[in-house]
């Protein structure tokens, strides 16, 4: 498959029984900052089902965990994810953003990533490089806390 006009991201999360969230965020292995899985879709994907491979691909989470879909969205440069390969009229790509979660804090790390923490909302907020992660990882925690 080729690469598809967009990108990703993914917020993994587990809530405590105490009813208290707390969310995976990865080091890059490259660039050594925080985020939430990111990637970028495939020809013939839905956002969605990106975000499910990508959540697999990085992280060994189950194609079945269930999916937040997010409002927030963000616009990225493509030159932070493919240079030119759609041409010179497209400089950015929309980043849809989801939550994903996990019956238990099992992470598989692959390649891209160094290292993952668990941490509460705060926290993450604090290490996360992207305002648009920040964002996303907002609106998730407003929802999980609506929802309780």
């Amino acid at each position: 498959m080729s690469r598809a006009p967009f990108q990703v991201l993914v917020l993994p999360f587990v809530v405590d029984p105490d009813g208290t969230p707390q969310y995976a965020v990865f080091r890059r292995e490259d660039e050594g900052w925080w985020q939430g899985i990111a990637g970028g879709g495939e020809d013939g994907e839905t956002p969605l089902d990106g975000a499910r491979r990508e959540a697999r691909e990085e992280a060994g989470i189950a194609s079945d965990a269930r999916f937040i879909t997010l409002a927030a969205r963000a616009s990225v440069p493509v030159t932070q994810v493919a240079g030119s390969l759609w041409g010179d009229d497209i400089l950015v790509i929309p980043e849809y953003a989801f939550g994903a979660e996990m019956p238990a804090r099992v992470i598989r790390l692959s390649s891209e990533h160094s290292e993952v923490k668990w941490v509460d909302y705060e926290s993450a907020r604090q290490l996360l490089r992207w305002d648009s992660n920040r964002t996303a990882l907002w609106e998730l925690n407003e929802r999980i806390a609506r929802a309780a």
